[in-house]
Formats: C-alpha cells, structure tokens, sequence
C-alpha cells in the first residue's frame, strides 16, 4: 500500500469526503493546510494540518479513543507529555473537566498549535519542554517519522544533520516543583523512546502518579521497555488500549468492565 493510499484512508476515516478533498488541496498547495474540526464531545473546535500525522493523532485520540478509561475518582491533576498539538490535553479536558492539565511539547511548530488548541481551556497549561531524566539541554531529532515522531536525544548521541533545534529538558518532579504539584492523578506519556531515560529516573516522582498511560518505543531505544517495568512494579493493574499501556494503583484500578 502506498503512502498516499495509507494517508488518504486515514483523512477519509477521520472526515469522511470531506476528509479527502482537504488531503488534495493540501496536495496541490504548497505547505500543510490548516483547518478546524468540531469534535464529539469538546465544546471548542480543534485546528489540525492536513496531510501530516496530526490525521491519525485525531483517529486515535477522538475516533478509536484509545484515552478512554473509567476512574473511581476525578482526577486533580493531569500531566500530557509529548503532548503534539494538544489533542489528548483537550479529550481529558473535556473528560474531566475540573482537572488541571500540564501540557509539554517541546517542538515549536506543534508547540505554536497546541497553544491555540487548548486556548479555550483555561485549566491547560502549555509548557514549551521536553521530558527527560534530568533537567538539562538536549537536541530535538527529526528522524523523518512526521509531526509526531520527533525524538529527543541527548548532546553527545546527536548526529549534526539529524538535529532540529537544541530544547529545555525536565523531569517529572521538576514539573512538579515548579507548578505547586503533590501529586499526579493521570501522567500520559508518548515521547518517541526518551521513556527510558524518564523511567531510569523515576525514583524521586513515581511514588507521587496515580495511574500511568505510556506508549512504550522499544523499535526506536532498546531498553524502553525494561526502563518502565522496572520502575513501575509497584502498579497493580495493568491494561493495554490500542499503543498504550495502562498502569495503575490499588485503589486506582478502574471497573472491570472497562479495562
């Protein structure tokens, strides 16, 4: 199957004909077409690129809705690293709706999106970071994977032609810190293998995070894996929804039915 054929089905399964005739003009035009969508659900339109991956980040999030779960209790705080154009931030701010919800995406372009998707929802706060074992500079990657897929990597493991800007990283409990935080009810994570120097580190937060939802890279850094398991083996439940991996606390677990 083609690339086109791959992405003209995802438009159609997104918007239907509409979906494919904004891919053409998108086509046709130079530069990635924007346009707004109102969502099930949301009470504020989202603003996405069309022919870019921000296409299959909307399916995931608000057609597969691999973000759904069931909570015993309404989460306080959500924390939405590699955040992208803010899709998920705005699916758990309509979810939840009293939740406070830190949004990290360190590259810019998404970044200037996010920013503007989450402006109707004044309990999102955009951090322009990437999330990392230690806070520290490092080097934003663009292995060519599209608008979701950049990668950070840390300075001395950068090749020169591969690096797309030099960013602030953070960890978990610097965030924490810095916004008046004591504990995580929900941390989504989807940053492209940097998961592993996260989770190496994890010591000083995970005792603070509720339930965790982490889309694990192994394809892309070996040892992803090991590096989450290892630091989380104290979560009792454990689910998996289309990429992601559920984790979560006893007395955290959803209902059965939902798992």
């Amino acid at each position: 199957m083609s690339r086109f054929t791959r992405t003209a089905k995802r438009h159609f399964k997104a918007f239907g004909l509409q979906g494919l005739h904004r891919l053409l003009r998108a086509k046709v035009t130079p530069g990635a077409q924007e346009f707004q969508v109102s969502v099930p659900g949301a009470r504020e339109p989202v603003t996405l690129r069309a022919d870019t991956s921000d296409i299959g980040t909307y399916i995931q999030i608000f057609v597969d809705r691999e973000y759904d779960f069931e909570t015993l209790d309404q989460p306080g705080v959500i924390l939405d690293a590699g955040a992208n154009i803010g899709l998920a931030s705005v699916y758990f701010a309509n979810k939840f709706p009293t939740a406070k919800i830190i949004a990290v995406e360190p590259e810019a372009s998404n970044y200037s999106l996010l920013e503007r998707n989450v402006f109707p929802y004044e309990r999102i706060v955009p951090l322009q970071r990437a999330l990392w074992g230690e806070n520290s500079r490092i080097k934003l990657i663009d292995p060519g994977f599209g608008k979701w897929g950049f990668q950070t990597h840390a300075s001395e493991q950068a090749k020169a032609a591969d690096v797309r800007d030099e960013v602030e990283a953070v960890t978990v409990d610097r965030i924490m810190r810095d916004h008046g935080i004591e504990f995580i009810d929900v941390l989504k994570m989807d940053i492209e293998g940097a998961e592993k120097e996260v989770f190496e580190n994890a010591a000083p937060w995970i005792d603070k995070v509720g339930i965790l939802i982490v889309e694990l890279h192994e394809r892309l850094k070996q040892g992803c894996n090991r590096s989450f398991y290892n630091a989380t083996n104290k979560f009792e439940c454990e689910w998996k929804r289309g990429e992601n991996v559920f984790l979560a606390r006893s007395g955290k677990c959803p209902p059965p039915a939902s798992a």
